[in-house]
């Protein structure tokens, strides 16, 4: 009986890694000058980061930090989808910022159809929020990485592969 190997596709984030970075921008606002007396607040939420502040040059300033800070977290800034700021009570400014955890069914079901496309000898099924590649072929397993890689720019989502075997 030929072996048979297999990795799963998921799109996911270290927690803990983002709690640091939202802990260090905090840290940060409450320290610079030019932000120190803006009263910003920082909430960092199940499924979202919130920015609330008192001006755009400020919300920008804050954004910055936390794209510098995620990045040198190793964090994909593919994880933060920004939604439209709003003005909310006391003239401030409101950012939510949804996390992207998990793979959809849409996205999960182009994945799968862009790899099988372009190898026959892989099978891929989709499991809850991953898909699961498996095929006879070590190579044919690296190539379906490749293409998943180059797919993971198209559709803007952070994608990691694990349990290779």
């Amino acid at each position: 009986m030929a072996a048979s190997y297999s990795f799963d596709v998921v799109s996911d984030f270290d927690r803990q890694e983002l709690v640091n970075a939202i802990d260090q921008i905090k840290r940060e606002v409450s320290q610079r000058y030019d932000l120190k007396d803006s009263n910003s607040e920082i909430i960092l939420e199940e499924e979202e980061v919130v920015i609330v502040t008192t001006s755009d040059m400020t919300l920008k300033a804050i954004v910055d930090i936390l794209l510098q800070k995620a990045t040198k977290r190793k964090l994909s800034l593919k994880i933060f989808d920004f939604k439209d700021s709003m003005i909310v009570s006391g003239n401030k400014i409101k950012q939510n910022i949804a996390l992207r955890k998990g793979l959809d069914q849409d996205i999960a079901k182009k994945l799968s159809k862009d790899v099988r496309d372009q190898l026959k000898k892989i099978t891929v099924s989709i499991q809850g929020n991953s898909l699961r590649v498996s095929g006879k072929n070590k190579d044919e397993l690296q190539l379906a990485i490749e293409i998943l890689k180059k797919k993971e720019e198209e559709y803007e989502i952070p994608l990691q592969f694990e349990n290779y075997r």
